[in-house]
């Protein structure tokens, strides 16, 4: 008879675990796969980035998911969600997919932006592919410039600026 309660206790447990699990995948906007990076300590040890010498671009997707023999970064947003994706949003998962293409030798076919009450699946297509390029080889001209204007007022943005200790034109 105690094997029986042994049985039931277990079962019952496990379907707890898996619905703790469940609802903590979907609490952080992950589709079904295995987790294959993470950068957050809530699923693990934190990953090194991600890096494409040729480029100079390193990044840390916030998950990599492995579903279906592909890989999907995945980006978790807080703060209010947007109708549709900010565009700088899109260009950093964009930039995810080709460091996971460079990295792994596998192309992502999309990203998932996770906004607190909305997910967004982008498409990585070679237009959007082509777009990334060029904002990187743009970026990489205003890097050598001395004379790159500030681009906005929000003293926010400044604080959080990784040229900001070499900037003579910041508001923080």
């Amino acid at each position: 008879m105690w094997a029986l309660y042994l049985g039931l206790a277990l079962a019952v447990a496990a379907l707890v675990l898996f619905l703790v699990s469940s609802a903590r995948r979907k609490g952080a906007g992950l589709p079904g796969g295995r987790v294959v990076y993470t950068d957050t300590r809530a699923w693990g040890p934190v990953e090194k980035p991600l890096y494409d010498a040729e480029l100079g671009l390193t990044g840390k997707p916030d998950y990599i998911i492995e579903q279906n023999g592909g890989l999907i970064p995945v980006e978790v947003k807080t703060g209010r969600t947007p109708e549709a994706p900010y565009d700088s949003h899109i260009f950093q998962l964009a930039a995810y997919c080709h460091l996971i293409n460079k990295t792994y030798g596998k192309r992502p076919t999309h990203g998932i932006i996770h906004y607190p009450a909305r997910d967004f699946a982008v498409d990585y297509t070679r237009d959007l592919e082509a777009a990334l390029l060029d904002l990187v080889a743009d970026l990489r001209i205003d890097e050598r410039r001395a004379d790159v204007p500030r681009s906005h007022e929000e003293e926010r943005r400044c604080r959080r600026c990784g040229f900001r200790d070499v900037c003579d034109d910041r508001l923080a």
